[in-house]
């Protein structure tokens, strides 16, 4: 029999499958939060340059002040300002008078007028009344370092990148259960350690490190996918992004109860050694011990899961051990470049990386910018999650009845429209709701071209295909930060470059074949025939 039939005959989500699935699945909580937590750990507060080291005569204590009365007595005559169009006084963040050398007396504080000013060479204070502790405060990655923080969430998706070749390799080699483990160890381990990180370069090499090694996830949503039936793939491939939603909306809640980010890191980190009392709970692959011809350890799981399901199985389950393997050895066997050798097949390629580059570099661009939304960042984070889940339901749903082509294409076109209507929309409530509306799009769009590619790549190259397109994901998602760094130039351009981009990615996705209802493509020659009308074939 084989593996498939068999999953249908013992129940395509059994107890036994339900059980491993959701308890490999609880992994994704935690990487969301390792993914997000920078929102909050490395956060921008008001700051302005330190004089500690100006000689003042006076004490805000003898002439009544408060400590906050006491800061602005102080910042009004030390640093340079100018007054908003909502009439706020603004300080400068990199300024400050020059007054070296000048004994500052309490009687003189009015009457002084100093025009020149200097850099903030005695350090930086901070507004600690949000934060208490943040990497920009400890690192003082502000002013010419402000954007050290975004080379920090780029190695961050290079180390994903690097993680997802390496331990999708690992898993091919030693098996899921054992590169899953393996993972979770060294994440645990990176992920403390960058608790006590001394200095920015050493903070930025531990996140390429934690991107590396927080690939577990992966393991768990090949093991969704290779342990439940055919007819639940889809259903069972969503589950797993809602434990993810779910560890979105987790960071923000812990995040607006501790407020240090050392502390915050330890709390999502610690935790993780937890994971390793699945040990004895959890399971190797069948379809990964077929593939390896260890079909005793396979047919032992599945007889398991059997008993557990109430259903019956034949006696032997692989009589035709040889010619499997026969089979298996005769097998075509693809290289990437098969993915371009044909016309029709290139231009499907190409359209897929593009489609998955966009949807990561708008998901992760709308995810890391909610703090500059306008409104409170621990509610803005929670709802930006919060939508995750309606999102990936709304897939359950349309995905049966709309197929996969008409479905992303809508929904890469308005959360391409919702972005470029954001930047006319003033931060506040309504750039908010806009924006959530765009990452309610995109977040589906997502979800859908992780099933719309498995079923358009054909099985020779159906893995390489993933595994490339995913590349192609984290390749944007290296680039995503430096896009919001183009904010500092003009603000509304980070979300015109998503919005066009995710607009042009809908519309070409109306160039791929729909696949719902239809047989897998088994051979190069079927991938290529496959939808024998597909338009890109007029560009050969």
């Amino acid at each position: 029999m084989l593996l498939d039939e068999i999953l249908i005959q013992i129940g395509e989500y059994g107890p036994l499958q339900r059980r491993i699935s959701m308890l490999m699945s609880i992994v994704v909580i935690p990487v969301a939060m390792h993914i997000f937590a920078p929102v909050f750990q490395s956060a921008e507060s008001e700051h302005w340059c330190s004089t500690k080291d100006y000689d003042f005569d006076f004490n805000c204590t003898s002439i009544e002040l408060d400590n906050k009365q006491c800061i602005e007595f102080i910042k009004n005559v030390t640093i340079p300002s100018s007054v908003n169009k909502k009439g706020k006084v603004v300080y400068e963040q990199c300024q400050r008078y020059n007054l070296t050398g000048v004994e500052i007396r309490q009687s003189e504080m009015k009457e002084m007028n100093v025009s020149q000013t200097q850099g903030c060479d005695a350090g930086w204070e901070f507004d600690r009344s949000q934060y208490k502790t943040t990497t920009v405060q400890d690192f003082n990655l502000v002013c010419d370092r402000k954007n050290f923080i975004n080379y920090a969430n780029s190695a961050y998706f290079a180390g994903f990148l690097v993680g997802a070749f390496f331990f999708g390799n690992l898993s091919d080699r030693i098996g899921r259960y054992y590169a899953y483990f393996i993972c979770i160890g060294l994440w645990t381990v990176v992920s403390i350690i960058a608790a006590f990180a001394h200095n920015f370069v050493t903070f930025a090499i531990l996140r390429f490190f934690i991107g590396a090694t927080n690939m577990a996830h992966l393991m768990a949503y090949i093991v969704f996918t290779e342990i439940v039936g055919p007819s639940k793939r889809p259903m069972a491939g969503n589950v797993i992004w809602l434990f993810f939603a779910v560890g979105y909306m987790l960071i923000a809640i812990l995040a607006y109860f501790i407020r240090e980010w050392r502390h915050l890191q330890l709390v999502i980190s610690v935790p993780l050694v937890l994971f390793f009392l699945l040990v004895p709970v959890l399971c190797e692959s069948p379809r990964w011990l077929i593939s390896m011809g260890r079909y005793e350890k396979a047919e032992k799981i599945l007889r398991k899961a059997a008993t557990e399901n109430k259903a019956e199985l034949p006696e032997k389950l692989f009589d035709e051990h040889e010619h499997i393997q026969m089979q298996t050895e005769k097998a075509e066997k693809g290289t990437p470049m098969d993915l371009f050798r044909t016309p029709n097949l290139r231009c499907k390629t190409l359209n897929l990386f593009y489609n998955w580059f966009v949807n990561n570099m708008v998901y992760y661009g709308l995810s890391l910018s909610t703090s500059g939304l306008g409104v409170n960042a621990y509610l803005a984070a929670f709802v930006s999650g919060a939508v995750e889940i309606p999102a990936y339901l709304s897939c359950w749903f349309i995905l049966d009845r709309f197929g996969r082509r008409l479905p992303i294409s809508t929904y890469l076109f308005v959360a391409g429209v919702a972005c470029i209507i954001s930047t006319f929309v003033p931060p506040g409530v309504g750039r908010t709701i806009v924006a959530m509306i765009g990452k309610f799009a995109v977040t589906a769009s997502f979800s859908v071209v992780y099933i719309f590619s498995g079923e358009i790549y054909p099985t020779p190259v159906r893995s390489i295909g993933m595994g490339m397109s995913s590349m192609c994901a984290r390749i944007s998602g290296i680039i995503a930060p430096f896009i919001l760094i183009l904010g500092n130039y003009w603000e509304q351009l980070p979300f015109v470059i998503f919005g066009v981009n995710s607009i042009i990615a809908g519309l070409l996705a109306l160039l791929l074949p729909e696949t719902h209802g239809m047989s897998l493509p088994e051979t190069l020659v079927e991938g290529d025939a496959f939808d024998s009308k597909y338009r890109c074939t007029v560009l050969d």
